[in-house]
């Protein structure tokens, strides 16, 4: 059977990274900065989180080593685009390609090996009810809270008001530049703790460029969901399950190509629906 409650318990696994990302996108959307820098910025978090369990002894330590690593990354695109004015598309690749190179010259630097690294005394963050780390119910709780603060609280009514309206908000006195710092600042973090579930959560190793697109797929479910949280979880669960059912399909005898690009066809055609609906509304 391909549907059953195995595929549900996967797709949560699966979907948890992708969800913290999007987040952070989406948060950073609404202040107005397009961040296409998540895949770079949870790439960050994965070598952080592995270094940090691995030194300490700790999952959790390298849960906050993740935080911490991910929240200072995200200086660059900060820096460039709030104080320099940078493009933030430009800087938001420029920042992906760096991550790839910089984790790649740190797993040689740091373990001495190539490719991956994984060690029997690394820690991993361990299953909680329904064989879930804690990381994947804290992905769940984020979304209303998220929510709360960008619609219920003074401070989300403000981010919101200068990402429509930056000039106006600027004119009323409201710290445009204070609050994007703390926004891209805050979505490292997210990015971070995405970062530590996929390297210590789904699995405990890290290995070269082991986001392999979800970030992007994260941009796409920030479009898809309106950088609405809701929106946003919707999105996210799409893919997923996606992730979840190639996987399934290629225990079933499947070639892995063939299943590994699940979840990018169906990000392909979301994005094809979302435009044609667009045109259609147009």
């Amino acid at each position: 059977m391909i549907f059953d409650a195995g595929l549900l318990s996967s797709a949560l696994t699966a979907l948890t990274p992708i969800l913290f990302a999007a987040l952070a996108g989406a948060l950073c959307q609404r202040a107005g900065v397009f961040n296409i820098a998540l895949e770079g910025t949870m790439l960050v978090g994965c070598f952080a989180a592995v270094a940090g369990s691995w030194y300490t002894g700790s999952a959790w330590l390298g849960v906050l080593a993740a935080v911490v690593a991910a929240t200072a990354y995200s200086l660059v695109l900060a820096v460039g685009t709030v104080t320099f004015g940078g493009d933030p598309i430009v800087l938001g690749v420029a920042s992906n390609l760096l991550a790839v190179g910089l984790t790649s010259f740190l797993i040689r630097t740091v373990f001495g090996t190539q490719g991956s690294f994984s060690d029997p005394s690394l820690a991993g963050l361990g299953e909680l009810f329904g064989g879930q780390s804690g990381l994947v119910y804290l992905s769940w709780l984020a979304v209303p809270g998220l929510a709360v603060l960008l619609y219920r609280h003074p401070w989300g009514l403000r981010l919101r008001g200068l990402g429509e309206r930056p000039d106006s908000a600027l004119a009323l006195g409201v710290p445009v530049a204070r609050y994007r710092y703390g926004v891209i600042l805050a979505g490292g973090a997210l990015c971070g703790l995405g970062g530590a579930q996929l390297s210590l959560g789904s699995v405990t190793l890290f290995a070269e460029n082991m986001t392999a697109g979800r970030g992007w797929i994260a941009v796409v479910a920030v479009l898809l969901g309106r950088a609405h949280p809701l929106g946003v979880l919707l999105s996210a669960l799409l893919f997923g399950v996606a992730e979840a059912l190639g996987f399934r399909l290629q225990g079933l005898g499947l070639p892995q190509q063939a299943t590994d690009a699940a979840p990018y066809v169906v990000t392909l055609l979301a994005l094809f629906l979302s435009s044609a609906r667009k045109e259609k509304v147009a």
